[in-house]
């Protein structure tokens, strides 16, 4: 709400700093017509969350596809660094008791 309520008062402004001079083609030019948001390719097929169709990569937004992607090889990357690191050795302690001091 926030955002129509600046967008009309910059319209506002740029209205209120029109000449009478102006043609109706210039102003025009100066009024914006859509802003950024308009939610992807209009022509294409409707993208849907990761989670409605987890087998079906293609449908996928694509910012779900790159955190998935990105988790997916993270995940591979880290699994083959413990896997061949050796992962973590046991040290056998020595029980030291009391009888022994």
């Amino acid at each position: 709400m926030a955002v129509l309520a600046a967008a009309a008062v910059r319209q506002a402004a740029s209205l209120s700093r029109l000449t009478s001079t102006t043609s109706p083609a210039q102003t025009a030019r100066l009024l914006q017509r859509r802003g950024l948001a308009g939610g992807g390719d209009p022509h294409g097929p409707p993208r849907i969350n990761f989670w409605q169709d987890p087998m079906s990569p293609s449908k996928w937004k694509e910012e779900h596809f790159v955190i998935v992607s990105l988790t997916g090889w993270g995940l591979l990357i880290y699994g083959g660094f413990k896997a061949f690191s050796g992962g973590k050795k046991d040290k056998k302690e020595e029980k030291v008791t009391e009888a022994a001091h």
